[in-house]
């Protein structure tokens, strides 16, 4: 019998044949199938991801609400689209759908998906466990992606051996520990709620298996925090994307909200009045985008898109350098922002 992992890699390499039934009112977009929320209403929040190629991050058949902050597998799909309370009635519904033989009365059922793993506690446990990054391969890694340490101290830690809890793509002998770089996600008084994971290999590169970033504890609204926020702030999803634009705005308080739909999400500090949105160049960074331009709206805050040439800010200051790059952002900053952030 088929065992729950087995039937959502099924469910995954038909990814777009399942929102077509089950969220009939979206539409694809790219690599991506659009849709308002879980439960399939028209609109473009929710995101699933129909193809892991070409670069595309993250397992085909993941999905992620910009507006909510939840994120889950097609096999959550089904249940809210069919409204199915047990699991073994999501489980019949994904056997039918993919044509496969329905277990015998009286056999087991397959073993229920473990709870998420990884609480504020665990995540602080862990932060305190690592060190410094100078001269670590966290300084390595980061400066394959033309990135300094002196804009990451106080955010950014490295741990020599950081657990890896295998999942689906990785080998059965993949060692259960490796080298990795560990940022604080903290709330806006800076008490650590969670942390994120990327885990490395030498020479300094990213770890060869199939998840190598993952994040455990209290996430949403909270973020990667690079200064202490004020009037003005940027945010964006990744790490590499925030440390890129601290390249050239060493000043301005940032937060990297790690991916689209806790960027949306982010919480707003009580004396922010404008905020730089340094978006990915793809569907799941627009929506965060117009996510963040309706809630900036009604907190009052003015909103200003920094829009990358290329697919994020790091490939920008590769591409670009860092005078370049700076010079691009002047023009794009307000007031006297230039002024007051960035590089000299």
């Amino acid at each position: 019998m088929d065992s729950i992992a087995d039937i959502v890699t099924r469910l995954a390499d038909n990814a777009e044949a399942v929102c077509r039934r089950y969220l009939p009112a979206g539409r694809r977009e790219g690599r991506y199938w659009l849709v308002g929320d879980i439960h399939g209403t028209p609109g473009r929040s929710l995101y699933v991801l129909l193809s892991g190629e070409g670069g595309a991050r993250g397992r085909a058949g993941k999905w992620t609400d910009a507006a909510s902050g939840e994120h889950g597998d097609l096999l959550d799909i089904i249940a809210a689209s069919c409204g199915h309370a047990p699991m073994r009635d999501t489980l019949a519904e994904a056997r039918r759908f993919l044509s496969l033989p329905m277990p015998l009365p009286g056999t087991a059922s397959p073993r229920a998906r473990k709870a998420s793993q990884g609480t504020p506690a665990a995540a602080r446990r862990l932060w305190a466990a690592s060190k410094p990054i100078e001269g670590t391969l966290v300084s390595v890694y980061l400066a394959s992606r033309g990135l300094g340490v002196a804009g990451a101290e106080g955010s950014l830690r490295y741990h020599p051996r950081c657990y890896y809890r295998a999942s689906l793509g990785d080998a059965p002998d993949e060692p259960s520990a490796w080298p990795a770089m560990i940022a604080a996600v903290t709330d806006d008084r800076g008490a650590v709620v969670g942390v994120h994971r990327t885990w490395l290999a030498p020479p300094g590169g990213k770890a060869p298996v199939a998840d190598p970033r993952r994040a455990m504890g209290h996430l949403l609204g909270h973020g990667v925090r690079f200064g202490a926020a004020g009037e003005v702030m940027a945010a964006g999803e990744g790490i590499e994307t925030i440390l890129s634009l601290r390249e050239a705005l060493p000043e301005l308080p940032m937060v990297a909200g790690l991916s689209a739909a806790h960027l949306a999400a982010i919480v707003f500090p009580r004396a922010l009045r404008r905020l730089y949105v340094a978006f990915d160049n793809d569907p799941a960074g627009t929506g965060a985008l117009e996510t963040l331009a309706e809630r900036t709206v009604d907190a009052g805050i003015e909103l200003v898109p920094l829009p990358p040439e290329r697919g994020d800010f790091n490939d920008d200051l590769r591409a670009l350098g860092r005078a370049r790059l700076a010079g691009r952002l002047r023009r794009l900053l307000r007031g006297n922002d230039a002024d007051r952030f960035l590089v000299r």
